[in-house]
């Protein structure tokens, strides 16, 4: 113990004597938080719209007034021509073009029912899925509303509906977001600093000297860790901090349980991280190997999308990542209050994979006494 002691101490006195060490581990993650909370959404915050109304009725300008009415659309043309709005779409200058037919409004008075034309810019296909949902739930409201008007005639009290959102009533997408965001920092930190470490050793020279020194392997892989390991736990309080501060996530689980697995999945990305290490010559392959596996990583964690809707072969190669197993757990515990039998399997399986890449680990590291 003693010796695995004067190892951290050698380790911390490494890294904060490291000048670009220090902003990169406790001032870009705080940074990189509060940008990618506002800028890492799929929300549609201005849906550029060019109206074409054929109709000019009463009928079609209460629709219409409805979209202007909404936060969401901003009218960037009005016209009489769909040619004009169509040359809109190919400039890129809107994003969506509302055609109101001509008998719009005698249609829905003698048939009971009318259409209209939606053309969607759809080279963006995420986007072009949220502008048509957006549409098409004021288009529902809009044959709500006459709906209701034509039973109202009949009945004294329509039927209303009441809506009820768990866990997010507000459907604000940062509390989606921002924990899944603080365990992609966390996960980079941990993830980086431990695949160049070792590295370090071995391009400075110093690999050999504490190979043939006394330590044991155990000693050396703990010294090496531990320091990363008590770091990313203080990156995770203070990104909790920062988030119910600055975005005022709700935090309706246990705090405690938040730690608990953060330490076990940190052993595991550590391991990883160390496994990349003793593969690696360089730092800038070590780099690299990083990066790779981080990418993969990240874009099948859920943090952007959701893992239920990937293929069945991708479903399946994410079992071995560790990052959707996590990022899976605060949101459950943080946002829904989920306690240790809600997350029992994802726990386990965070068990087993800090296991099996630590005993990898250890084994990969070739020490000659």
């Amino acid at each position: 113990m003693r010796t695995i002691i004067f190892i951290l101490q050698k380790e911390f006195l490494q890294i904060f004597r490291n000048r670009m060490m220090l902003p990169i581990i406790f001032v870009m993650p705080v940074i990189q938080l509060l940008i990618l909370a506002h800028a890492a959404t799929y929300e549609m915050k201005t849906i550029r719209t060019h109206i074409v109304d054929l109709d000019q009725s009463p009928s079609s300008r209460e629709l219409v007034s409805k979209f202007k009415g909404s936060s969401f659309y901003r009218m960037v043309g009005y016209s009489f021509n769909y040619e004009l709005a169509e040359k809109d779409i190919e400039k890129g200058t809107a994003d969506l073009v509302i055609q109101i037919p001509q008998d719009f409004e005698k249609d829905l008075i003698n048939e009971k029912e009318a259409s209209i034309s939606l053309v969607i810019n759809a080279i963006n296909g995420s986007a072009a899925s949220l502008i048509n949902a957006y549409t098409l739930a004021i288009v529902r409201d809009y044959n709500l509303n006459l709906v209701t008007e034509l039973i109202s005639r009949k009945v004294k009290q329509p039927i209303g509906i009441e809506y009820s959102y768990w866990f997010n009533p507000e459907l604000n997408y940062k509390t989606y977001m921002v924990p899944g965001i603080l365990v992609l920092l966390v996960t980079i930190i941990a993830f980086f600093l431990s695949g160049m470490n070792v590295v370090r050793e071995k391009e400075i020279g110093t690999i050999e000297q504490i190979n043939v020194t006394p330590i044991k392997k155990y000693q050396f892989i703990a010294g090496k860790l531990i320091p990363f390991w008590i770091i990313a736990m203080f990156e995770l309080a203070f990104g909790l901090m920062v988030a119910k501060l600055f975005f005022d996530i709700p935090i309706v689980g246990s705090i405690g349980l938040v730690f608990g697995v953060a330490a076990i999945y940190l052993v595991a990305v550590l391991a990883l991280g160390l496994i990349i290490s003793t593969l690696s010559d360089t730092m800038q392959q070590s780099m690299f190997l990083t990066w790779f596996f981080l990418v993969i990583f990240i874009l099948m964690s859920g943090l952007f999308t959701a893992v239920d809707s990937m293929p069945d072969w991708a479903r399946a190669i994410n079992i071995i990542n560790p990052i959707a197993y996590f990022i899976e757990i605060i949101r459950m515990i943080l946002l829904k209050g989920a306690g240790l039998k809600n997350i029992v399997h994802q726990l386990t399986a965070l068990i087993i994979y800090a296991f099996v890449a630590l005993s990898v680990a250890v084994w990969r590291y070739k020490k000659v006494a």
